[in-house]
């Protein structure tokens, strides 16, 4: 049998840490454009377009991650297209997210003062023109903290992508453990690596909402 040291562990460990760091970034930035589409559509003065984003936001919030990286992945498969784990996760987190992030905007555009949309109603602005320069730049300010908090969650939903057979930071965990028999080791090491991606994190969102409270006192 082969030995492994601990350093061939975390070495290893350290090449799946990447693309676990690559699948948050790319949810996080492609989660956060079609969660920008869905919260004009849910803010939107047709009724029907909000129906069909509260739809979106229910169905992907109602419905286990689980399940929609298996339709993701094995779905698309019956259309007789075959669908890399890598893609099916990026597109089944990216949807996901999309969801959540809507909805923590929408909270966030609806606490501006409807003071806000009326000023800006008598300067005959439009819809699109009042987000744009004076709803979304004051919304920004109070959405930062909890995007950043929910960019916690996508870290940690990244695991979930293990079960398709995406090699992220948990898949190699599982992986090596099969490999050296040491379980402890491996998953410590793997419970560090996500810590030392979330806990910053955490901590940052934490500075940015005592700042804007602190501010918003003032």
């Amino acid at each position: 049998m082969i030995a492994f040291s601990t350093w061939d562990i975390v070495r290893n460990l350290m090449l799946a840490w990447r693309w676990t760091i690559a699948l948050s970034l790319f949810t996080f930035i492609a989660g956060g454009a079609v969660g920008l589409v869905i919260l004009f559509l849910r803010t939107s003065r047709r009724r029907w377009l909000r129906e069909v984003a509260k739809l979106y936001i229910e169905l992907f919030q109602g419905t286990p991650l689980l399940m929609q990286l298996f339709l993701a992945f094995f779905g698309v498969a019956l259309f007789g297209l075959e669908v890399p784990a890598w893609a099916a996760a990026g597109l089944a987190l990216t949807l996901w997210s999309a969801s959540y992030l809507a909805e923590i905007w929408r909270g966030c555009v609806e606490a501006i003062p409807k003071g806000q949309w009326e000023a800006s109603s008598v300067l005959a602005m439009g819809y699109f023109q009042q987000m744009r320069h004076i709803i979304l730049p004051q919304a920004l300010r109070i959405a930062i903290a909890p995007t950043v908090g929910f960019g916690v969650q996508i870290i940690k939903g990244t695991a979930v992508t293990s079960i398709i057979g995406f090699v992220e930071l948990s898949k190699a965990g599982t992986v090596i453990t099969n490999a050296t028999f040491r379980p402890f080791t491996v998953f410590a090491a793997v419970g560090v690596f996500y810590f030392v991606l979330c806990w910053p994190l955490s901590k940052y969102s934490q500075f940015l909402e005592r700042k804007y409270n602190a501010a918003h006192r003032h």
